[in-house]
């Protein structure tokens, strides 16, 4: 049973999404939450939580980054009421494991949670190009540790989005030897899940977004 955490000042939409979850009996709602500060008390522990960005006391994304401080196996989902890149992008750096929209269908929203829980694939590959796009190469800091030319090849099928079964089968190996590089990609990288890894990828300039949105144009930048 995945333990989710809805937290939005709006009542109505907790109740709404509490609604939409309930139909699905793999998930289970353990609590509320109107504020960030709420949030993070009531999220702590839990596996997944939907969070709202503009709250009361304490927004969405500096509730995201405290809590996934504090609890860093519970898994974020920001939940914005508009589509806004720098917006997302801020909070996928906070530190949540994906978005989803509030006019997003019920079956929508359970996906996301599952997908975010399972940690086997990134939500929504192709937006989080886009979004990353602006942002390539923008980080100062330098690897500390060098990716082998394997892990390369994960890391990019990582930030296209694919599952360890999909990129097991891409590159000819087991599905228990991706799981191994995956992790060790995980460790050098110093990312808590694979959305965090794109996201670093990205902002190192590991790996670079193509203008034309096709996913194979996803590409890899070796560190001089």
């Amino acid at each position: 049973m995945i333990r989710v955490v809805l937290a939005d000042d709006e009542e109505l939409i907790r109740s709404g999404w509490a609604t939409m979850l309930s139909l699905h009996n793999d998930i289970e709602v353990v609590a509320e939450a109107a504020d960030g500060h709420e949030a993070i008390e009531a999220g702590a522990g839990a596996d997944v939580v939907l969070m709202d960005v503009r709250m009361p006391r304490m927004d969405g994304l500096a509730a995201t980054r405290e809590l996934v401080r504090r609890s860093p196996a519970t898994r974020v989902v920001v939940v914005p009421t508009f589509e806004n890149d720098q917006l997302v992008w801020g909070a996928l750096r906070a530190g949540a494991a994906g978005y989803v929209l509030k006019r997003a269908p019920a079956l929508e929203l359970a996906e996301a949670v599952r997908l975010v829980h399972s940690r086997d694939a990134v939500l929504f590959p192709n937006a989080l190009r886009r979004i990353a796009s602006p942002h390539v190469g923008t980080a100062r800091q330098r690897l500390p540790v060098e990716l082998t030319p394997r892990e390369l090849d994960v890391l990019r099928h990582i930030s296209l989005g694919e599952s360890n079964v999909e990129i097991a089968a891409a590159l000819h190996v087991t599905r228990e030897t991706v799981k191994t590089h995956v992790g060790n990609v995980l460790d050098k990288l110093g990312a808590r899940d694979r959305t965090q890894a794109a996201v670093l990828a990205y902002e190192l300039g590991l790996v670079f977004a193509g203008t034309d949105g096709h996913p194979g144009r996803t590409a890899l930048r070796r560190r001089e």
